[in-house]
């Protein structure tokens, strides 16, 4: 996670927590699928599993991650950042839900019958709907000073509401797919694969929770500086 230069120094203790979170899922989830899973492909005549392996690297490391690299840098000074970063998030993810639907729909398998998948798909359009109302009011066109004034609070209420919403659905996400592991034999409730998928899901939620204290951190410390002044 990059630190912006307005960062006050007791708010980079949590974008640092974050950042070793980050890296520490991200290996994870690598391990997961690649290792233990078999790998990667976004086409296979024999294992489809290989397919839907897509789906937690990218949703977590494209999604999770990028969005979480993107949160802080939301200053004029850096809101290309911001804007760049959520839309390579957005388009990741976008290729990882695709990843899912190809899974099912290539095994006879329904789409959309269980809470994790309502809720990531509401999550990615509500982050589509973020992006694209930052993009015509704070870039492209661009809204008058005042609009933007009182859109901004807002805007950034609702961008961690919306990240909020994508650290819950990974969770449920873990969740089910061990869950079928467990349920159909491939797995061992009491593997070492079980015990590093729950470690992957730990570290994600942490990663969000040390993500939010950063903000509010920053928030907090700058209120003081204006304050003072």
């Amino acid at each position: 996670m990059g630190v912006p230069a307005e960062t006050t120094a007791k708010s980079k203790a949590f974008f640092f927590t974050a950042q070793v979170l980050a890296a520490a899922a991200a290996v994870l989830v690598l391990v997961w699928c690649i290792h233990l899973r078999g790998g990667l492909a976004f086409q296979s005549a024999g294992d489809k599993s290989l397919i839907f392996n897509v789906h937690p690297v990218l949703m977590l490391i494209g999604f999770i991650i990028m969005g979480s690299e993107a949160l802080p840098w939301s200053k004029q000074v850096n809101k290309c950042i911001h804007l760049i970063l959520h839309g390579l998030a957005l388009v990741l993810g976008a290729v990882g839900i695709s990843a899912a639907f190809k899974f099912h729909n290539e095994l006879g398998i329904s789409n959309l019958y269980s809470l994790h998948s309502w809720l990531g798909l509401g999550t990615i359009s509500l982050y589509g709907i973020q992006w694209i109302l930052g993009f015509v009011t704070f870039l492209f066109p661009g809204a008058s000073g005042s609009l933007k004034a009182t859109f901004l609070p807002w805007h950034a209420v609702f961008g961690v509401f919306v990240y909020l919403l994508g650290i819950v659905s990974a969770e449920l996400g873990f969740l089910e797919k061990l869950t079928f592991l467990e349920t159909f034999g491939t797995v061992n409730r009491f593997s070492g694969e079980a015990f590093l998928v729950n470690c992957t899901a730990l570290a994600v939620l942490l990663l969000g929770v040390s993500v939010v204290l950063s903000l509010i951190a920053s928030h907090l410390e700058s209120t003081k500086v204006y304050s003072a002044d």
